[in-house]
């Protein structure tokens, strides 16, 4: 069955910088778009960034653009999200998640991604 396993969460000073990854198995890694995705205590599911199979297609939400780089490593069936710059906004418990079909191409958006979730890594940035 699908799993996904996300790591490298904690607690950050702002402007502090950190590295999650997700482990990812149970499906053809390479053949999906995967996403990053967080959620913010009282608040809804809220899509971060994209990369496409290859990793040479990437899309990020606009407050974190120019921060966070997300990356994946097929033979590892892993992707990552650097997070510089981190402000208290940034704090949530961050997923991946990965796309609805083999190859399907989605940009951005909660649409673009199916159910499956791990259990999430928390994230707080406060001083």
């Amino acid at each position: 069955q699908v799993q996904l396993v996300e790591s490298g969460g904690g607690l950050v000073q702002p402007g502090g910088s950190l590295r999650l990854s997700c482990a990812a198995s149970g499906f053809t890694f390479r053949s999906y778009w995967m996403y990053w995705v967080r959620q913010a205590p009282g608040k809804g599911l809220e899509w971060v960034s994209t990369i496409a199979t290859g990793g040479q297609i990437t899309h990020y939400a606009s407050s974190v653009r120019g921060r966070f780089t997300i990356s994946r490593d097929n033979a590892k069936n892993t992707i990552y999200l650097q997070m510089n710059s981190l402000n208290s906004e940034d704090t949530a418990v961050y997923y991946c998640a990965k796309g609805r079909r083999p190859d399907a191409a989605c940009f951005s958006g909660n649409g673009c991604f199916d159910q499956y979730r791990g259990q999430g890594t928390q994230v707080t940035v406060s001083s």
